[in-house]
């Protein structure tokens, strides 16, 4: 998944693989970039500085507890 519309434009154009590291992964379908929101984003929840809210709707679809709710 991924939030940048020119780093999938730039996997799918093949006159600018050769200036690209890493795109061979990409050609030779190893991974699929598919395009999701910014919000979106799992893994920013490891990157990034989260609102509570946000943090929380990302933890969640990594499919981590809280464990200060668990009981």
């Amino acid at each position: 998944m991924c939030d940048n519309s020119s780093t999938i434009k730039l996997s799918k154009n093949p006159v600018m693989h050769g200036r690209s590291k890493h795109i061979k992964v990409v050609k030779d379908g190893e991974i699929e970039l598919v395009h999701c929101r910014t919000q979106e984003q799992v893994a920013y929840v490891m990157t990034k500085a989260l609102k509570l809210e946000a943090f929380e709707k990302l933890r969640k679809k990594m499919g981590m507890l809280d464990l200060t709710k668990v009981k």
